[in-house]
Parts: C-alpha cells; sequence; structure tokens
C-alpha cells in the first residue's frame, strides 16, 4: 500500500508504507472543533509508516479527548495544516492521520465511527456502518492482521 498526501502549502508531504490499522470517523466534540467540521477521518498508523519529505512538522498540545488525556497536533509550520496526531493515551510509536490530507481522500473509507453521542443531527451514517457512541474494545472490533500489528505495538517491538 501506498498513499500519498500533505499540508495545503505543499511544505510537508508524506507517503504511508503500509495500510492503516484501522480507519475512523471521529464524532467527538473536540475533532469538530479542531477540524471545523462534523467529524475527522483519523487513519491510524505506526509511525514508521509515515514517511515524510519536506518541512519538518510542529507539534501543538491539544486539550484533552475522550480519554482525559491530552494529544500532540501535527501541522505544518508554514500553512497550520493539521496532519495527524499523536495521542498520548494510546501506547506505542502511533498517530492518528487526517485522512483529509491524503492526495486522494476517497481511497479510504471509514471502519467504524466512533464518538457518536456527540455526532450533529443533520448527519446520517451510512447504512450498515459500525458505529459507537464512544469508544470501543480494539480487541472486539480491529481485524487479526491490525490486532498484530496492535500487539507488538504496545510490546514495545514496533
Amino acid at each position: 500500500m501506498s498513499l500519498n498526501g500533505g499540508c495545503a502549502c505543499g511544505a510537508v508531504r508524506y507517503t504511508l508504507t503500509a495500510a492503516p490499522m484501522i480507519v475512523h470517523a471521529c464524532h467527538c466534540r473536540n475533532c469538530q472543533r479542531l477540524s471545523g467540521s462534523a467529524f475527522v477521518i483519523n487513519l491510524w498508523i505506526e509511525r514508521k509508516f509515515v514517511e515524510t519529505s519536506g518541512a519538518e512538522p510542529v507539534a501543538h498540545r491539544a486539550a484533552a479527548g475522550g480519554s482525559g488525556k491530552p494529544h500532540d497536533v501535527f501541522h505544518c509550520p508554514n500553512c497550520g495544516t493539521a496532519l495527524w496526531s499523536k495521542y498520548h493515551a494510546a501506547p506505542g510509536d502511533t498517530v492518528l492521520l487526517r485522512g483529509g490530507t491524503l492526495d486522494d481522500p476517497g481511497a479510504v473509507t471509514p471502519d467504524v465511527h466512533i464518538f457518536t453521542r456527540s455526532k450533529v443531527p443533520w448527519l446520517e451514517l451510512p447504512e450498515g456502518a459500525r458505529s459507537f457512541d464512544a469508544f470501543y474494545k480494539i480487541g472486539e472490533v480491529w481485524p487479526p492482521a491490525s490486532l498484530e500489528r496492535w500487539q507488538r505495538v504496545v510490546a514495545g517491538g514496533d
């Protein structure tokens, strides 16, 4: 798998060298505020599979989300586009990359919709979409290959 993306001005570019472990459509209030939209698409992936070029993204600490722990949002230093977040509640070196920064955002679809308790009322989820009022139990939702990768991350092997 090779997906490419970057910021609005082109100063930061990236290539994903592996598929994400899972793709979330997050409807929490924090993601709504940070994205300025009804939800955000996040690709959860190991940082080592995000190869960057160009300018070095800068991090800004964001308020705590559902976990009660803050996260760092990595932005382009020139145009300010939010590229990914590092959630301190998640173990290991993983990021949640913003799907809207992909060159082809339609190349991914959400595996799950999370924090739908704060979903805007006018948005209808696709029929049959997996959705959760808050977060979910990873072991009950993720596919086996992603769970294997996650177990390596948690164990510190990745």
